[in-house]
């Protein structure tokens, strides 16, 4: 392995020049109306657009000019992007903290690919665990797998949280069109043990099989949620304790702890600690997905991802579609003030797809601190939020037309729908085009009057205009577009990492109430009144509890 990264030794961000030449610019256009922009250049929408292995990316109704592009290519100059494109997929350790390398992009590296950890090419690693997983889907799949009493498995039920959750869940919904309908596929994630009993009230044990994902098999909710499943598989098959290895399969690192729980460890599929777990949803963890479309499908979302890897690695930084991205975020997070963007997919398979950037985005970019550990004093990590189109429409999207924050969109569109029904798709994009043209655009007051509008109530149906968005537009959902929408965001959380200098790819902050909880539980079980030693706030609410639970016994 190359030597490690060190943190670059990089000015504060804002004395760089580049950045201050964005201040000084935004000062000029901050208050320019997307109209003015759009009469001056007829051409601004389909130049100020981009295109690459069938993603299209319209950015023109951003508050931009062709020199705050110029200006934001040069803060990514200035950070050294390329540079740390590079270490990235070179197998530096870039994750400064842990000192590991950030390797998803090898996850869907081809085979004849060569990227080194250590010495050694971990792409055969990669392809071999691809195999194993191809292997035990397809058994499972034609029903050559059987469970404990000879029955075919029809239920699958992932067990992790986190990312060994909130990237299956999406890509399952995502690809549901493309799934063995034959069989149910669940997700148990929350510790709350309502989670676990509707995912397997009407389920027989018999037919059950369990996905345990836990990269060290020690996680809290994974493993109490894996324990609860396990009594539940026993108790069903009549006290067998040998039935665990018919229906437990393990996606995790440890082979002590897996053994230990019963899980056959040739079940147990491998991956790797240069594998964050919100970019790991095309190694094992994504098990259920290879086996719920099938491990064709898995490789088509796998060349996906690998097209928009090679378009960010290769491509120019101003024609770079995450990069882009990234840098839009940037401009608005830190010139505009912007708090929020919203994700919107016209896509009602898409459902789960903002909830899964919320964790990409804000576990990777929710930092407060430098690479070399000095405090920022810049915004870094936008909230990320959304819902599919139209739904959106008829509820929070008031707030971006007339309300007083300014919220840039992603629209997420498709050109062919997977299911044609009458009008349904023509309207779908209508809706979508016309809410970026609404955002943009706005309705002045001098229209209403025009259009006959009571003077009283014009400032009530004024929609000011001026509001940014991206829309991205690809041909169908399929395996291989959901791998490169994925992609797409990954490349750009990490553009916005490199600009703000901080480490995309630790989250410590996650470990913090872990290690409280682990302190608070054996307070709420114990027997006798504990002593306790929290704030009075805390104190009070564990003794409020424990009063609570005593009357309910």
């Amino acid at each position: 392995m190359h030597a490690d990264l060190e943190a670059p030794a990089l000015p504060p961000l804002v004395t760089r020049s580049s950045w201050k030449a964005l201040e000084r610019h935004h000062q000029e256009v901050r208050n320019v109306d997307l109209k003015t922009w759009f009469a001056a250049d007829p051409d601004r929408g389909t130049r100020m657009t981009a295109e690459a292995v069938g993603v299209f990316l319209d950015y023109s109704k951003n508050r931009v000019t062709d020199q705050t592009l110029d200006l934001l290519v040069e803060l990514a100059r200035e950070a050294g992007l390329q540079a740390r494109i590079e270490a990235m997929f070179r197998g530096d350790a870039i994750n400064t903290t842990e000192r590991r390398p950030v390797l998803h992009v090898a996850l869907r590296a081809p085979k004849g690919a060569t990227i080194v950890v250590s010495g050694e090419n971990v792409v055969p690693q990669v392809h071999a665990v691809l195999d194993r997983m191809a292997a035990f889907s397809d058994r499972i799949r034609d029903g050559r797998w059987t469970g404990h009493t000879g029955k075919r498995i029809r239920s699958i039920l992932n067990i992790g949280i986190g990312g060994s959750d909130l990237g299956p869940v999406m890509a399952y919904e995502a690809l549901k069109h493309y799934s063995d309908r034959a069989m149910t596929f669940r997700f148990i994630s929350n510790i709350d043990g309502t989670d676990f009993v509707e995912a397997t009230r009407d389920l027989d044990p018999a037919e059950t099989l369990f996905i345990v994902s836990s990269k060290t098999f020690t996680t809290l909710e994974t493993m109490t949620n894996a324990q609860t499943a396990r009594d539940w598989l026993i108790g069903g098959l009549g006290n067998e304790p040998k039935a665990v290895a018919k229906h437990f399969v393990a996606v995790s690192t440890n082979r002590a702890k897996v053994a230990e729980f019963g899980i056959d460890t040739a079940n147990m599929f491998e991956f790797w600690d240069w594998v964050g777990g919100r970019y790991s949803m095309d190694s094992a963890i994504g098990l259920s997905t290879m086996l719920a479309i099938g491990p064709d499908g898995f490789r088509a979302m796998l060349g996906g991802f690998h097209q928009v890897d090679e378009h960010f690695r290769t491509a120019p930084l101003r024609q770079n579609l995450p990069v882009l991205m990234g840098l839009l975020a940037v401009w608005y997070n830190d010139f505009f003030g912007a708090q929020t963007t919203a994700v919107l997919p016209y896509e009602q398979y898409l459902k789960r797809f903002p909830a899964y950037l919320q964790q990409l985005t804000m576990e990777s970019n929710g930092k407060h601190v430098t690479l070399n550990g000095t405090r920022v004093d810049y915004q870094t990590g936008q909230v990320y939020w959304g819902e599919p189109g139209t739904n959106g429409q008829h509820s929070f999207y008031q707030l971006f037309h007339q309300g007083t924050r300014l919220i840039p969109c992603d629209f997420i569109a498709f050109g062919r729908p997977i299911h044609k029904v009458g009008r349904h798709h023509d309207i779908l994009l209508a809706s979508a085009f016309a809410q970026t043209e609404a955002l943009a655009f706005g309705r002045t007051s001098e229209q209403l009057k025009a259009e006959g509008m009571p003077d009283w109530l014009v400032p009530h149906r004024v929609c000011a205009g001026n509001r940014p968005s991206n829309t991205i537009l690809m041909d169908r959902l399929t395996p291989e577009a959901l791998g490169k929408l994925v992609a797409l965001y990954e490349h750009s959380v990490f553009t916005q990492g490199v600009i703000w200098n901080i480490d995309s790819f630790d989250q410590w902050g996650v470990e913090l109430g872990k290690v409280l909880a682990q302190r608070i539980i054996p307070e709420l079980e114990s027997k006798t009144e504990p002593e306790l030693g929290h704030d009075s706030s805390t104190n009070n609410l564990i003794r409020r509890y424990r009063r609570l639970k005593q009357a309910t016994r």
